[in-house]
Formats: C-alpha cells, sequence, structure tokens
C-alpha cells in the first residue's frame, strides 16, 4: 500500500465531532516530519475527483486552523461539515483542539498500526 493509500484509510477512521492533525497522521505512519505529505495525499483527491470520499474535512493544521478549506468548493463549508457534526470553535476561528483532538493509535492497541507498504 502506498503513502496516500495510508494516509486515506487513516483519515477514514476519524471520528465523526472529532478531528486530529497532518502530523499527527504522519506521525502514526512512522514520517514524523511528514505533515506536508499527508496534506499533499489530501490535495491529490481533488485531481481525482474524490475529495468528499473521505472525511478530509476532520483534518486541521496543528493550531486547529482550517488550512484545508479552499478545497471544499467555499470557504465557509469545511467549518460548516465540522460544525454540523458538533466540532466547537474557539472565539479566534480555530477548532477547539482540547475537545475535539483525535490522535491515531491512542484508542487503539499498540499492535494495530496500519500495515506498511511496500
Amino acid at each position: 500500500m502506498n503513502y496516500f493509500a495510508r494516509v486515506y484509510e487513516v483519515v477514514r477512521r476519524i471520528p465523526p465531532g472529532r478531528v486530529t492533525t497532518y502530523g499527527h497522521i504522519a506521525a502514526y505512519l512512522g514520517l514524523r516530519s511528514g505533515a506536508r505529505m499527508v496534506g499533499w495525499a489530501l490535495n491529490a483527491l481533488k485531481n481525482e475527483g474524490d475529495w468528499f470520499s473521505l472525511p478530509a474535512h476532520r483534518v486541521v493544521n496543528r493550531r486547529g486552523e482550517l488550512t484545508g478549506r479552499m478545497h471544499f468548493g467555499g470557504y465557509h463549508v469545511m467549518e460548516d461539515l465540522l460544525r454540523a457534526e458538533g466540532v466547537t470553535f474557539l472565539e479566534d476561528g480555530r477548532v477547539d483542539l482540547s475537545r475535539h483532538l483525535w490522535i491515531p493509535g491512542a484508542d487503539e492497541p499498540c499492535d494495530a498500526p496500519i500495515a506498511p507498504g511496500p
């Protein structure tokens, strides 16, 4: 399984009402400094017409900012999708990570990571 496919598998597992960061996904997949690669993987979805095939709106930057919002067809679409799931925001517009952060692997057995790709 290639890196992009592994990113997509993690994104599929983000629970409704929760968010994770590009960096947490990268760290989970063994590439701690690979946050940009996670972003590239999600960005590649728009080229394939599959942007809405994953809950990509649940991926934010390390500060809780909606850096991927331009890919959702409108400035507030990503925010609206998150709010519809019960995600709350701070006064400055960032997701309240203290309430909604999901860290891949934290609620799973340590021996249950996604299988590494070739």
